[in-house]
């Protein structure tokens, strides 16, 4: 019998756990919202990592395992709805720009994110405002744990933005 050269022959000498990975769906959110709050105030939000227990309803859990030179390698534990896991990633940070988060292990097997703030204000004065941009690619490792936990980190990585702005006015006050 011959090999077939189309996807159908690709995916026959697949193994089952490629074929696996290969038709489970990479979940994207991507969101953006316009704040009265300086990127400098965002990006110190979203890089207090440890302080995530405290307004995150999901985190459990927050540790910075390592600090390296241009940022840090965090652990994360996920408490919801009865799901409990726990996940590490290496962020990249640049002071009040952007923070850049790559998997390292968990329940994934992609999950990369950025984290942009962006000034709004008049050239050369003192950024009043800002744009936050966040954007999140993720996949499971397995069809079982995208059946268990996928319902839950759906909702968690969907209202991840929101959270981190009601922070923002419980930490620095309404504007």
């Amino acid at each position: 019998m011959a090999e077939g050269g189309g996807s159908a022959g690709r995916a026959a000498g697949w193994s089952a756990q490629e074929r696996s990975v290969e038709s489970r769906i990479v979940k994207h959110v991507k969101k953006s919202v316009l704040l009265w709050y300086t990127p400098t105030e965002m990006y110190e939000l979203v890089t207090g990592i440890e302080q995530y227990p405290q307004f995150l309803p999901w985190c459990d859990r927050a540790e910075v395992l390592e600090q390296h030179e241009g940022g840090v390698t965090a652990r994360l534990g996920l408490h919801y709805m009865g799901v409990r896991h726990a996940f590490t990633t290496r962020n990249e940070h640049v002071p009040g720009e952007s923070v850049m988060v790559q998997l390292v292990d968990g329940p994934f097997s992609l999950l990369d994110g950025t984290w942009l703030f962006r000034p709004l204000g008049r050239p050369g004065s003192e950024a009043e405002a800002c744009k936050i941009e966040f954007d999140l690619r993720y996949r499971f490792a397995s069809k079982a744990l995208e059946t268990v936990v996928s319902p839950v980190f759906d909702r968690v990585a969907n209202t991840f933005v929101d959270s981190f702005v009601q922070r923002a006015e419980a930490v620095y006050g309404p504007r």
